[in-house]
């Protein structure tokens, strides 16, 4: 039986810079997400996922909220570094327990201050200028 909640992913206003300098575009991190949900990716714990993107030349950390919506959160090269620090994916997992915890109207109010854009809502990647 199909879920019947619905399937959302945001990127952060820095991932959203980081990864235009990386030149990757919404419909690659829509497909990534897709990927993700298939459970192509490193399940980290704790609602910490990492994926490899732009043909595995970044990396990029992604939270989880019980499959419910998708934060890409950090974006790194591959050339710059191999994999994130203990202290690092700690600090993650505490973000997405965080991010588990928002209601909807929070996450309304993190989409209208510009700290969240939303890149896909379900099978629908969203038209960002």
């Amino acid at each position: 039986m199909p879920s019947r909640h619905l399937t959302r992913a945001f990127k952060t206003a820095r991932f959203a810079k980081d990864a235009k300098k990386a030149k990757i575009k919404d419909e690659e991190l829509c497909q990534a997400i897709k990927q993700v949900m298939l459970g192509q990716v490193d399940d980290l714990g704790g609602g910490v996922f990492k994926k490899r993107l732009n043909d595995n030349l970044h990396r990029s950390i992604i939270l989880a909220k019980g499959g419910q919506y998708w934060v890409y959160e950090y974006l790194f090269a591959k050339k710059d570094r191999d994999n994130i620090e203990d202290d690092e994916l700690l600090a993650f997992r505490l973000l997405a327990k965080s991010y588990a915890g928002l209601k909807e109207h929070q996450l309304g109010q993190l989409i209208a201050n510009g700290d969240f854009v939303e890149i896909c809502h379900d099978d629908k990647t969203e038209i960002q200028e």
